[in-house]
């Protein structure tokens, strides 16, 4: 088990990289994290729901994702409820003290171990996340996720320290101290994560942390810039606020305050081309030539916040102005005519004027559609996934005066489009070197909204087999990409932690 010292250390990372470095020395892992909190989730082949973690940790094992890899997950609606998802599927909303209470833990307990029990009965190693912090006792009782899981699974752990916050000798002693003596026994390893500067500067503290710890270091990570690793938290998306840039495609993705699959728009940012950024300012989003409205786990609730903050206005002034707007999944809903939650599926909020782009209407519904597509993209096969509560449907009265003769809206295609504009359920539908190259064309040919209605643009309609895409890498370019970037994390890792000893560790030699 990978425990840490608080969020953010850097075990999932981690985790993934010893995913992959026991599938390269012979073995046959399996990621596993009993209880996940995150709004970025993944759709398994049998149509249900993970967390985006466990699904990378999968690829770095070359496992197909399965919901007993991450059995409970937590999507949270607000800052005091959540969506419980158990086996794949939601069982219903949450508040937070009634979920942490004892009453009903040992239901979800049984669940949890369970799936592990499925696990190793298949694979070996299980490469355990912990979540969060292991020193929070006043959880003890009610935990699923940190010791008592490792004590189920009779897991060594390996406790993950972040240096880079400070404090990583307070951090480390105080979450071993404050074990009960059956969990201390277990942690047999110190990862000090995300070290700047010169490593061999920190020999001296190395000692002594273990001196002080009585667990040796198996190693210091550095921190790390050029290896692409799908990040879970969206407080990285903090640090993507960049400028414009000339001579790029500048795309800006609308920061929502209950953003979710935000992984969406990894491999279009790391296309040469584009300059990416997050942002809710309108200037930029004005002056932006690519808008895109990501998921979001409250639709409604951030499409008020929208037009509170103006960036509704923005995007419909800039769409207005010539500019390519673009809605995934809950940024789809809102560009439709209405938004309603009639039975408060979402929230207290009945229902919303959404931003007129798109002739849809979605209505919120307690079910919720997890599924893989493959879609057809101009002559190319193309892949993703759908995670979504709601039904969206033609609003064909809507539809002439946005068309102008070009809107095509059959939500059972996957896709609604009008002129400058489209809207899909599809998550991962920017990971398909086809959709790039035609997104990023129609970016470059996109014309004025002064220009004569007879010369209006509509970016996404069929061109010649291989004139939008003859510059495309091969489709499996993305997946391509991901083995590269598990297989150099994988290395960095080796070079930075002690892999022999941890195999003794394991082996108990």
């Amino acid at each position: 088990m990978l425990a840490g010292t608080g969020s953010d250390v850097g075990k999932s990372v981690i985790a993934t990289a010893l995913c992959r470095i026991f599938l390269q020395d012979g073995f046959h892992p399996a990621p596993f994290k009993a209880q996940n909190m995150a709004l970025n989730s993944f759709a398994t082949p049998d149509g249900r729901e993970i967390g985006r973690a466990q699904a990378v940790q999968a690829e770095a094992c070359g496992l197909d994702p399965h919901t007993d890899m991450n059995p409970l997950l937590l999507k949270p609606n607000s800052e005091h409820t959540t969506q419980v998802v158990l086996n794949g599927k939601p069982i219903g909303n949450r508040s937070a003290y009634d979920y942490f209470r004892k009453e009903g833990r040992e239901e979800l307990r049984s669940e949890v171990c369970a799936a592990f029990d499925r696990l190793a009965a298949r694979y070996n190693p299980i490469v355990m996340e912990g979540a969060g912090s292991i020193a929070e006792i006043n959880l003890r009782e009610s935990d699923l996720v940190n010791m008592p899981m490792a004590r189920h699974a009779d897991a060594d752990v390996l406790l993950v320290a972040d240096i880079d916050r400070g404090g990583v000798f307070a951090s480390c002693y105080g979450s071993i101290m404050l074990q009960q003596p059956e969990d201390r026994s277990r942690i047999k390893g110190i990862i000090v994560n995300k070290f700047r500067g010169d490593i061999r500067l920190f020999e001296e503290g190395r000692k002594m942390l273990e001196e002080v710890c009585g667990v040796p270091v198996l190693g210091v990570v550095p921190m790390f810039t050029d290896i692409v690793i799908e990040e879970e938290d969206s407080v990285s998306l903090e640090r993507k606020r960049r400028e414009l840039a000339e001579g790029k495609v500048n795309v800006a993705v609308v920061l929502l305050r209950h953003i979710s699959n935000f992984t969406d728009f990894g491999t279009l940012e790391r296309d040469p081309r584009v300059n990416l950024f997050y942002t809710n300012n309108t200037t930029d989003i004005e002056r932006a030539d690519i808008i895109i409205l990501p998921g979001t786990k409250a639709t409604l609730d951030d499409l008020l916040e929208l037009r509170r903050n103006g960036c509704a206005q923005a995007i419909i002034r800039a769409h207005r102005n010539g500019r390519i707007v673009v809605g995934i999944c809950g940024g789809y809903q809102m560009l439709g005519q209405t938004v309603s939650d009639p039975d408060g599926i979402e929230g207290d909020i009945p229902s919303l004027p959404g931003l007129g782009l798109l002739p849809i209407n979605t209505v919120m519904t307690a079910s919720k559609t997890t599924r893989q597509v493959t879609f057809d993209w101009e002559g190319y096969t193309c892949q993703g996934y759908e995670i979504h509560q709601g039904i969206s449907t033609n609003d064909i009265a809507a539809a002439p005066s946005q068309t102008s003769g070009h809107t095509t809206c059959d939500p059972s295609s996957h896709f609604t489009r009008a002129p400058r504009c489209l809207g899909t359920y599809i998550h991962g539908f920017l990971d398909n070197p086809p959709v790039i190259e035609s997104l990023l064309k129609a970016a470059s040919s996109a014309v004025p909204a002064s220009a004569t209605a007879s010369s209006a643009f509509t970016p996404y309609a069929a061109a010649p087999q291989g004139a939008v895409c003859s510059a495309v890498l091969p489709p499996s370019s993305a997946s391509a990409f991901k083995e590269e970037q598990y297989d150099r994390l994988a290395a960095h890792i080796r070079k930075h932690i002690d892999i022999q000893k941890l195999y003794k560790i394991l082996t108990h030699d």
